[in-house]
């Protein structure tokens, strides 16, 4: 069956679970959440499969053993598709705030030392800056930072806030509006993560 949008229903479903992150609310809504959100979600990505390949959707569990927050669920629905590089990859995502839509990169560990390596090179780095710049305004660049420079890195550094990250990614949000609940919510995704090739293909290169 085809993406046909978001239904109301996925909206006020996880309205209800921010009031009330719970097992009983969870069992109680389990049908609106297979309908509403899961089956949209899984309708999308079948969708972009063909372009940006298959999905991997987000448990609704949250994973609580060295947690401080002990809530059982999570507030929102992800899927991810990935390009064969671990952490690197397109990302969309629906709660009750709307939808967001995302691609870059999701995991430190030994490939920040790959990245600071791009960073460092006079031609790779460089690319990345213009990558960048040519980012659609509405477009937001994020990832988790360093609050100092890297370690050995010179405080002129060209790149120094770039080679601060130790993720990076650009995405969008889309506040609920009703063409959340029709085909364009397609268009929506499929248009942003277009625009965000170049960043996921410098890093796929940079980080493999």
């Amino acid at each position: 069956m085809g993406f046909s949008g978001f239904p109301d229903e996925a909206f006020i479903f996880y309205e209800g679970l921010v009031a009330d992150n719970s097992k009983a609310y969870w069992t109680a809504h389990k049908e609106l959440y297979e309908t509403g959100v899961r089956a949209p979600m899984l309708a999308l990505m079948d969708e972009l499969e063909p372009e940006f390949g298959p999905a991997h959707l987000f448990r609704p569990h949250r994973d609580v053993r060295f947690a401080k927050d002990k809530s059982p669920y999570k507030t929102h629905q992800g899927a991810y598709c990935g390009v064969g590089v671990e952490g690197v990859g397109y990302y969309v995502q629906v709660d009750a705030d709307g939808l967001y839509v995302a691609a870059g990169w999701w995991m430190p560990g030994d490939q920040v030392l790959r990245y600071r390596e791009a960073m460092d090179d006079d031609t790779a780095g460089p690319l990345l800056e213009e990558i960048l710049a040519a980012l659609p305004g509405d477009l937001t660049v994020g990832g988790e930072r360093l609050k100092t420079r890297p370690r050995g890195t010179p405080e002129d550094h060209p790149r120094l806030g770039l080679l601060r990250h130790k993720t990076l990614h650009a995405g969008r949000r889309f506040e609920p509006e009703p063409w959340l609940h029709t085909p364009e919510a397609l268009d929506r995704v499929r248009s942003t993560w277009r625009a965000l090739v170049p960043l996921v293909d410098w890093l796929r290169r940079h980080l493999s």
